[in-house]
């Protein structure tokens, strides 16, 4: 059974950091391109962060240079390093998993991250 199961999530104050990590099971993520989706109430889920097999980075425009999209290939995960959180980054963050140019692809649970003082 395929399984992407995101942790490290939770509260932080303005200005902290949080590390999202993704681990696999039953699949390995060295063969998928992946990203972190995130979906702020009230929101359509956004695109934050991927990182193909190369591995090349892509971010979205609100998180560049804030946070760090990487992979661990011995750990089978990957990782979400987020720096100066804002208010903004509030939201279900999501691991997302596909197989490079075919349309297969796994979500993950989703995990809250909260940014409140």
């Amino acid at each position: 059974q395929v399984q992407l199961v995101e942790s490290g999530g939770g509260l932080v104050e303005p200005g902290g950091s949080l590390r999202l990590s993704c681990r696999g099971s039953g699949i390995i993520l060295s063969s998928f391109n992946m990203a972190w989706y995130r979906q702020a109430p009230g929101k359509d889920r956004e695109l934050v962060a991927l990182i193909g097999l190369s591995p090349r980075t892509e971010y979205a425009d609100s998180v560049k240079g804030r946070f760090t999209i990487s992979r661990d290939n011995r750990k089978n995960t990957v990782y979400l390093q987020m720096n100066s959180i804002v208010p903004d980054d509030t939201g279900i963050y999501y691991c997302y998993a596909k197989v490079p140019r075919t349309d297969s692809h796994s979500w993950g649970q989703g995990i809250q991250v909260t940014v409140s003082s």
